[in-house]
């Protein structure tokens, strides 16, 4: 017996045919002995239905009254799920965020989680009740309705579980485990049976869409075991996120490879070489809401260097206009070029520490099949290199079986 946070994305309920399949899974657990709390995202394409209702009103939706109308999704899905597992003689209750008093800040549309009232849930499982919650909302001191941001729902179910110490947080989502790198790129991919959180971090920072990053973050800082399982196929093992290394993990030197197409580079060419430069660029730029990843600065040449730095895709235009605008004028800088035809490609692993030349070989790699590398970075465990975007699926393809991979743990 054991006390299991269950949680299921759109995809997973989005039809009254699948929740009764979520709900006949749920009922086997129960039958088995475990208490559960299931948590459930909006049915598939439900939240962009809603958005996009508000914006035919309001260009710009309020935030308060956007976050009161995209969480009434979850409140569908929560009420139906109890509904099916009653049909099939199940104790079930459903609960919004805010009547189980998830408190949030005050932050409307990617609102963070303060605290979690846990007594109403221990008293429901106590009772024999399986909790049905709404996953991606909470509420703020002043009882307004927030929402998490997208893929909340992986971070409701995490703080669910870290409040009631829950054995196991299982995420059941449309893939079954967490995959070296993305089998429709690579088909000889390989489900993983662990990885660690730091692994997992940077998987979910370079570009995996399997998990939110935050629910990582979170399942990391309160040491919640963390599974993530498909709700479509017959019960496997799925991958377990682990907290700590375990002793084959000397022997996988990359665990796997992420890949990003939504970068555009930029390089400011004969910006003077003095200090404070660096934040005379990158200050405007963090003024307006636009996140950097990689930045470089050449070596100094006749008193001027080129500074490049990597946004996201969707930010190119907006940063380009800051930079030539406000920027260029200031510094007195020579001209500022950039592109987005670009991809971020990363070899993540905590074999990394005990291993030399992971860098060199890569770069062989890649040199082998004329892939040109623009720009590098590295920690501890990631390597990342930008790369054109046309050869990206190549790069992936030749570094996956380049370190064996594709091969079993």
């Amino acid at each position: 017996m054991a006390l299991l946070v269950q949680k299921y994305g759109g995809t997973s309920v989005g039809s009254t045919e699948r929740i009764k399949n979520v709900a006949r899974r749920v009922a086997k657990y129960f039958t088995q002995g475990h208490e559960l709390v299931v948590v459930v995202s909006a049915m598939s394409g439900e939240t962009n239905r809603l958005i996009a209702l508000a914006k035919e009103i309001q260009a710009h939706p309020d935030p308060r009254e956007l976050d009161v109308m995209v969480s009434t999704g979850e409140q569908v899905t929560v009420a139906l799920l109890a509904m099916a597992l009653k049909e099939l003689n199940i104790k079930a209750k459903s609960y919004t965020g805010g009547q189980v008093r998830i408190l949030t800040d005050s932050a409307h549309t990617k609102a963070r989680i303060l605290k979690i009232d846990e007594d109403r849930i221990r008293a429901d499982l106590e009772a024999g009740y399986v909790v049905v919650v709404a996953g991606f909302q909470g509420i703020d001191e002043a009882n307004n309705i927030t929402t998490l941001g997208r893929g909340g729902s992986d971070t409701t179910g995490v703080a669910l579980a870290a409040a009631l110490k829950a054995d196991e947080c299982q995420i059941y989502t449309d893939v079954n485990g967490i995959y070296t790198t993305d089998p429709r790129i690579v088909p000889e991919a390989r489900r993983l049976k662990t990885i660690t959180f730091e692994e997992m971090l940077e998987m979910a920072s370079l570009g995996s869409k399997v998990l939110q990053i935050r629910s990582v973050e979170f399942a990391g800082k309160y040491k919640v075991k963390l599974r993530v399982l498909s709700s479509f196929g017959e019960d496997g093992e799925g991958t377990l996120i682990t907290f700590e290394e375990d002793n084959n993990m000397e022997q996988a030197v990359i665990s796997g490879i992420a890949f990003n197409r939504d970068e555009a580079k930029i390089t400011i060419l004969g910006a003077p070489d003095h200090p404070g430069v660096a934040y005379q660029i990158l200050g405007p730029v963090a003024d307006a809401n636009i996140d950097v990843d990689m930045i470089i600065q050449n070596v100094s040449h006749d008193g001027t260097t080129d500074f490049s730095f990597t946004v996201n895709r969707n930010e190119f235009t907006n940063t380009m206009n800051i930079l030539r605008d406000k920027i260029l004028p200031h510094i007195g800088a020579r001209d500022v070029i950039g592109g987005d035809k670009i991809a971020k490609v990363s070899l993540v692993g905590v074999g990394m520490r005990s291993h030399a030349g992971i860098a060199s070989k890569m770069f062989r790699v890649l040199a082998e099949e004329g892939i040109n590398i623009q720009m590098i970075t590295t920690s501890e465990i990631k390597i990342s290199v930008v790369v054109d975007e046309k050869y990206m699926e190549l790069a992936v393809r030749v570094l996956h079986k380049a370190f064996d991979l594709d091969q079993a743990q």
